[in-house]
């Protein structure tokens, strides 16, 4: 099944759309506001022609490749292309290899087997036939597709490592890789089979396993495809992999830390985003802005919680729903938590997404592989593969999601209520009893975030083991990665909803006007949302102002009027 997906891409779908040739001029332009701001030579764009025309390449160096190339590879369908300087790394590193592969000692990896079969010495005749049963074999990923954006992600990375040089592969090989993204080959990659440990093995083998023209794609147009098929149209040569590179090109991270960057990229939206609903929740409950004062703020100096409550006086400022209840007869002293402690709970989240993008931009400067080839000549093997460092921000992203999603809901929960709605009719209906208003929307919020604390149960606590008990302990990252990108798109859909039913809440405050910013995020869902009236079909008004989340519209209003947000 084909989608139209959000042009930011974040909500999750079985199968995102592929980009045509006639969509080239747009992703160029994103691809070049994702890297504008970054400088790092994995950030760089080239200026060479693409396959397809006016999409740009980003350049795959020796050394850490940067989040925004990531996304532009990824999600916007860059190409890519080595570094000269990658291409003499891969280069010298072989070198190494082929040395060892003459050696008459037994070498891990380059005359042994794998796993648990590693004490197999592997006579020189035998090894090519050894690198391809180990990519077939691993390969055994069942069920759904994996999504286009994480699997070109999962590509892009694994060719990061083979880059650095640090994993013995040919430059044919490598060069391989780069010419499949290019191209917009996309292996057929399935969602089960990763432990997380020894890499995301199952996933990146399906990859390797297109790269030698084996089993199954989808092109650039997104057609499904035998992968010899698809390599011959785009004349790319299956590669007939050596000594040690089907193991340099399984034996990886890629798939769950491709995820985690896509996740930190939406989820710094949708955090500014959050304070924007929760900006409109204040104002149409006739809620207080002086409990975000930078004073009483930096009583409690955490940066995240700063900047939620920054953000969220400059979207109040000079509202007319505000200032209509400031004054000395007010008696509202303090709003219910979900509107009061906004800065304090989505601070906590922003700071743990901040923990997490720390972590991915070190692993973002690994060279993940086993053995690894040493810049003085060593071939040794070590346990860099394992998935933990990545698993635990995953898990502790799910909970931070959940919990973010859990103050948003409580926000709705309010508008709806005529006991602690200050005045809105029920359900903020038309004609309460006749017509039910958004009661139901908050049921579809209140079962999100019932998903969304499932989600947050940790996956990485629950190791199992495998190769006949050599790989006794394993991550579990990749599953990790897959509940929190459900995660991201149900937190995209609490959010809309919240913007939805505050949306309509300012609405019923008329004559009373609401911020500058919160009223330009208004007329931003306006545009495909009409305003309140008698009960119409719901369903679509949700999925319209998810567009407008998920497509950034609403950030992109916020800030029409105050700049960037924090």
């Amino acid at each position: 099944m084909q989608v139209i997906a959000p042009r930011d891409g974040c909500l999750i779908t079985n199968q995102t759309g592929w980009p045509s040739r006639t969509h080239a001029a747009q992703v160029s332009h994103e691809v070049m506001q994702d890297l504008t701001t970054d400088t790092r030579p994995s950030a760089r764009v080239t200026d060479s022609d693409d396959v397809v025309a006016g999409i740009p390449r980003v350049a795959v160096g020796v050394g850490a490749m940067s989040r925004a190339a990531v996304v532009a590879v990824a999600r916007h369908g860059a190409g890519v292309e080595l570094t000269a300087d990658a291409e003499d790394a891969v280069r010298a590193s072989r070198k190494v290899v082929e040395a060892l592969a003459d050696d008459p000692v037994p070498h891990y990896g380059v005359s042994t087997g794998f796993g648990a079969l590693a004490n197999r010495h592997i006579p020189a005749g035998l090894r090519a036939e050894l690198q391809r049963s180990l990519v077939r074999s691993h390969a055994a990923g069942s069920g759904p597709e994996v999504e286009r954006e994480v699997v070109r992600a999962m590509q892009l990375l694994r060719l990061s490592t083979l880059a650095t040089g640090r994993t013995g592969v040919r430059l044919g090989t490598a060069r391989g890789y780069a010419a499949l993204l290019t191209a917009g080959i996309m292996p057929v990659v399935a969602e089960y089979g990763s432990l997380g440990c020894s890499g995301d093995l199952a996933p990146l083998a399906a990859c390797a396993l297109a790269l030698t023209g084996e089993g199954l794609v989808r092109d650039v147009d997104g057609v499904r495809r035998p992968a010899a098929e698809a390599l011959a149209t785009a004349g790319i040569e299956p590669v007939t992999l050596r000594e040690k590179e089907g193991l340099a090109l399984i034996n990886g991270t890629d798939g769950m830390l491709g995820m985690l960057v896509l996740a930190c990229h939406d989820l710094e939206m949708l955090l500014r985003t959050a304070d924007i609903t929760a900006a409109m929740s204040v104002e149409a409950l006739l809620g207080t802005d002086a409990v975000f004062a930078a004073d009483l703020q930096a009583l409690r100096p955490h940066p995240g919680q700063a900047a939620s409550a920054a953000n969220l006086r400059a979207l109040l400022a000079g509202s007319g729903v505000v200032a209509s209840h400031r004054h000395p007869g007010c008696t509202r002293v303090q709003d219910a938590y979900s509107l009061s402690c906004s800065p304090q709970v989505h601070g906590a989240v922003r700071d743990t997404v901040a923990h997490a993008v720390t972590v991915a931009e070190r692993e973002l400067a690994a060279a993940v592989d086993n053995p690894v080839v040493l810049p003085d000549g060593r071939v040794e093997s070590n346990g860099n593969f394992h998935g933990a460092p990545v698993a635990y921000v995953l898990d502790f992203l799910a909970i931070a999601v959940a919990d973010l999603a859990g103050i948003s809901e409580r926000r709705t929960d309010r508008h709806l209520d005529v006991a602690r709605s200050h005045g809105l009719p029920a359900f903020l209906a038309d004609d309460a009893g006749v017509d039910s208003g958004y009661m139901i929307a908050q049921y579809t919020q209140a079962a999100l975030v019932s998903e969304l604390k499932r989600l947050a149960v940790p996956a990485s606590v629950d190791s199992i083991p495998s190769s006949a008990m050599q790989e006794d302990h394993v991550s579990m990252g990749w599953s990790a990665a897959r509940k929190l990108r459900r995660a991201v798109d149900g937190l995209t859909r609490v959010i809309a909803i919240e913007l939805l039913t505050a949306a309509r809440s300012l609405d019923l405050r008329r004559p009373l006007e609401p911020a500058p910013a919160t009223a330009a995020v208004r007329a931003a869902l306006r545009a495909t949302v009409p305003g309140p009236g008698p009960d119409r079909h719901l369903g679509p008004e949700i999925d319209a102002a998810v567009d407008v989340v998920a497509s950034r519209q609403a950030l992109a209003a916020a800030e029409s009027v105050l700049g960037p947000l924090s």
